[in-house]
């Protein structure tokens, strides 16, 4: 008799959410089918079946709150017979949708998108369909976001959080005045406490600026493909603003630092977090020692948080302990938005759209590319002047990207 128990949790996480199970006792499972998914306040972990057998007792039900290594069923190990039936080859195969084989993983995206699981050709043992092959198979009609250059990226940072958090629901006959209550993910549970934390618990404010985006688009411009063929990355906004951030953060250290009880915290480095929208709702995957990267550094980690996010196998140390975040709306269309400090740090930079207005420019009116910055920040360490005069650094920085390998 096999133990199929929780798996290892962060040592962060005192405890998980025991989700559906998808087996049922006397079933028969083999190894690495999923046979369960415990949801922590940040991830879902999969509880796959150690070896082939029969699922011959749940001791655990969903919704129950499970700790680390507690015994969740047992598995009485054996070898899984399957049967093979003659088939008429004359004859079209006519395919039950319930007798597909899909990992939960795989079932919540094709619920989600609305895929036909009939199409998709499983790659797991035994013609299993796979969170990735669902994933692969859904790419041509769920194309990455374009953002405002044009260029196609896996993922974007959001700063619409209600908005940017909402999965695919099922459609609603038009005029029904039906209520459909159903209960709040981990997660969810997780982002609606912490926003109530940064808004109940430190003194906030917003101050805004706007950027002239001309320098950075004409430098992508041109370098792009050179980039992009040197370091098989697409070269994105991102990491320019990760880059004037970290010099921003270096020349006005408390908004890099945070307040614990009566003492004042500082960090000697730059660990930022980017926020992401994943399809369970909004995670920071963070980027540690922005100092010490290059541009290249940064959008190649970044690119990988973003797949990852997608996939929901980013880990919890790769979302804890940053020390400053960049959240960008404007992808989705958001021209101005007062993003939430997510605590305990003390300030959050808030990216928007991309849009052209006319400027003056050497007493000339020109249409220009522009983009608002909103900076939200505790008050109670980052004094109003600081907040400005950081801001107004990477204003700087972007509107003279030469000044970021000067550092000046």
């Amino acid at each position: 008799m096999i133990e199929i128990k929780v798996p290892i949790l962060p040592e962060s996480v005192s405890d998980a959410l025991l989700l559906d199970w998808h087996k049922s006792a006397g079933d028969s499972v083999m190894r690495d089918e999923i046979l369960v998914e415990v949801e922590t306040d940040k991830v879902v972990l999969e509880v796959p079946a150690p070896e082939d057998g029969v699922l011959s007792e749940i001791l655990e039900q969903p919704g129950s709150t499970v700790n680390a290594e507690q015994v969740l069923a047992k598995l009485t190990p054996g070898t899984v017979e399957t049967e093979v039936s003659s088939v008429d080859l004359t004859k079209e195969p006519s395919v039950d949708t319930e007798d597909i084989r899909l990992s939960p993983a795989a079932r919540r995206i094709v619920d989600e998108r609305g895929l036909d699981a009939s199409k998709i050709l499983g790659t797991g043992k035994h013609g299993l369909i796979t969170k990735q092959d669902a994933l692969e198979y859904s790419t041509p009609s769920n194309e990455p976001i374009i953002s405002e250059a044009g260029d196609k990226t896996p993922f974007t940072g959001v700063s619409a959080l209600a908005d940017s958090q909402q999965t695919a629901s099922q459609p609603v006959a038009q005029g029904t005045r039906e209520v459909i209550r159903e209960p709040m993910s981990r997660l969810r549970q997780t982002i609606a406490n912490r926003l109530i934390q940064s808004q109940q618990g430190a003194a906030l404010l917003t101050t805004f600026n706007e950027v002239d985006m001309k320098a950075v688009m004409e430098l992508r411009a041109k370098y792009k493909e050179a980039f992009e063929n040197n370091h098989r990355v697409r070269l994105g906004f991102m990491s320019f603003f990760v880059r004037a951030s970290v010099v921003a953060l270096k020349r006005f250290p408390m908004v890099n630092a945070y307040i614990d009880g009566t003492d004042i915290v500082r960090h000697l480095y730059q660990d930022i977090g980017i926020a992401v929208a994943s399809p369970r709702g909004l995670v920071v995957p963070v980027l540690r020692n922005c100092e010490s990267m290059s541009n290249s550094d940064i959008e190649k980690q970044i690119n990988d948080y973003g797949v990852r996010a997608r996939d929901g196998k980013i880990t919890m140390d790769e979302l804890s302990g940053g020390t400053f975040t960049i959240t960008n709306g404007g992808v989705f269309g958001s021209l101005l938005s007062t993003p939430i400090v997510n605590p305990p740090q003390s300030a959050i930079l808030g990216m928007h759209k991309i849009q052209e207005r006319p400027m003056v420019i050497d007493g000339q009116v020109q249409a220009r590319p522009m983009m608002y910055l909103a900076l939200s920040y505790d008050h109670r360490i980052v004094d109003g002047k600081e907040a400005v005069q950081f801001l107004v650094t990477i204003k700087d920085m972007i509107e003279d990207p030469a000044r970021l390998l000067l550092d000046c």
